[in-house]
């Protein structure tokens, strides 16, 4: 076996599962709401300080605010922003736009991740598609998740989605496990690496997250330090759920059947 077959994730406990369901839950809670309230002329950190609200509301902690001195709730990437943009007064969106949300929610010292990339209005048919093909390779990736599977198998679906419809694949970041902290170890490649890594099992936490362009994939990051965007300045889409694995097959922990 290599040493990337021998990597452990972290097994998960019945406590730490009931407050991560916790915790997924009100991620899904902060993404409704944001959904609900995108609309052309809303500034980026309005949306921030509804998501930090409902989190503190709910008896939970922001994850990313002061993470590595990150100044906000949520990660509110834009258009050709791939991940990490921070909020701001005077980003305000408008028709035709793309905005991701990246949001993590602490509950008792147990963490969830999730993000979604949102249409504000009508946009082109190519975004469309491109925000329909990015999801879709986080589900293909998620019905791999089951024990007796490896995770060359969940990162390989992803891969597989993007090649077969031509995007761009980002392949600097990815997922990660999560639970007592937000970054646990294995980085999750959302692509084949030629390892199978290690076997999948009941109770582990992984947060999966493919991000796809219209371009070549590459990315560059602006002079804050935090904001990604594509180099070719191609639309960029991002979604990732918290999944629990179960002898039953995965579970979305940060999934709400009205998103």
């Amino acid at each position: 076996m290599t040493e990337a077959t021998k990597v452990k994730i972290p097994l998960k406990s019945r406590h730490d599962i009931a407050q991560m369901r916790v915790a997924g839950r009100i991620v899904a809670e902060v993404h409704a709401i944001i959904r609900d309230a995108l609309k052309p002329g809303i500034s980026t950190l309005e949306l921030d300080q509804l998501a930090e609200a409902h989190i503190r509301k709910s008896g939970a902690l922001p994850t990313f605010k002061g993470y590595y001195d990150f100044p906000a709730t949520i990660c509110a990437s834009v258009n050709t922003e791939v991940v990490h943009g921070i909020p701001k007064a005077d980003v305000i969106l408008s028709a035709g736009d793309i905005f991701t949300v990246d949001v993590g929610a602490t509950y008792k010292g147990l963490v969830a991740d999730a993000a979604v990339t949102f249409a504000v209005g009508d946009v082109p048919e190519d975004v469309k598609n491109l925000l329909h093909y990015t999801q879709a390779s986080l589900e293909a990736a998620i019905e791999q998740m089951w024990p007796g599977k490896f995770l060359e198998d969940v990162s390989g679906a992803v891969e597989d989605v993007c090649v077969a419809h031509g995007y761009g694949l980002v392949r600097e970041y990815g997922g990660h496990s999560v639970g007592h902290k937000l970054h646990e170890e294995p980085f999750i490649h959302n692509y084949r690496t030629g390892n199978p890594g290690p076997e999948l099992k009941a109770n582990m936490t992984l947060a999966i997250e493919p991000m796809f362009t219209l371009g070549s994939g590459a990315v560059k990051t602006l002079d804050d330090n935090w904001t990604v965007v594509t180099a070719d300045n191609t639309m960029s889409a991002h979604f990732e759920h918290t999944v629990l694995i179960t002898e039953n097959g995965p579970e979305r922990l940060t999934a709400l059947a009205a998103l």
